[in-house]
């Protein structure tokens, strides 16, 4: 099996989400698709995409969920999800091949193509569900951080960060060094609580999530009877309320 890094460094490349502004739009998820089909790894197929059984990779899925808290209003979470990079990775140490294997020097987790024989093991490890088997190729994929761009001197210093949060237009989306505490990614963790999914299964992912902010009760609309019995009918009720402003 495979072995994580002995001596890793102290960088930790990573991504961290805002939950509470990422609005579910899956522009990120087209981004890493276009890019990463595009890129240096062979691409991510798509079978039947328009038929009855669609099937085919993606690196970065959205799945979203309608929160019913006890106190505050109903409200709709959009969650993102793929690779963590988990410093404690256990779709590498159940790789046979070495094929799946965390980098020391910024703690990404890659897959050699080359040597993945497409057992699945990996798959099976991972707590979070973020690797899938190309249906074509038959190899196992998952999220590089889009590591052909990040250290990419040819294209601009903007444009060297993740495919998706490049294109993310909510900017719910961070990268950065998470090892550093002082990174602007690590500032904002501990600014707005940020956490570790799962951390019960012991994996200590890299990337980390910020929690939506509390829902207040919105805009409280008027009872039809309250503006049918105001004297000057609808546009008396609205002036009323404009006095209040």
């Amino acid at each position: 099996m495979t072995s994580l890094p002995e001596n890793p460094s102290k960088t930790k490349l990573g991504l961290v989400i805002d939950l509470d502004t990422c609005v579910g739009c899956h522009a990120c998820v087209v981004n890493c698709k276009e890019w990463n089909t595009g890129g240096y790894g062979s691409p991510l197929s798509d079978l039947d995409a328009y038929g009855a059984n669609p099937v085919g990779s993606w690196l970065n899925r959205i799945h979203t969920f309608e929160v019913s808290p006890d106190i505050a209003p109903a409200s709709i979470v959009h969650f993102p999800k793929s690779c963590l990079h988990c410093e404690n990775a256990p779709c590498v140490t159940v790789c046979p091949t070495g094929a799946s294997y965390k980098r020391a020097e910024d703690g990404i987790v890659l897959v050699d193509e080359d040597m993945c024989i497409g057992c699945g093991l990996c798959a099976w490890a991972c707590p979070y569900g973020a690797r899938e088997m190309d249906p074509v190729e038959q190899v196992m994929k998952k999220c590089t951080l889009c590591v052909d761009r990040i250290y990419n001197d040819n294209i601009p210093e903007e444009d060297r960060v993740p495919a998706c949060v490049r294109t993310c237009p909510a900017e719910a989306r961070h990268f950065g060094d998470l090892g550093d505490p002082n990174s602007k990614v690590s500032e904002l963790v501990a600014e707005r609580g940020g956490f570790d999914l799962m951390p019960e299964q012991g994996t200590k992912p890299v990337n980390k999530y910020l929690p939506p902010r509390p829902k207040t009760s919105g805009t409280q609309y008027p009872a039809e009877n309250e503006i049918a019995d105001h004297a000057d009918g609808f546009l008396g009720w609205v002036d009323k309320m404009l006095e209040r402003l």
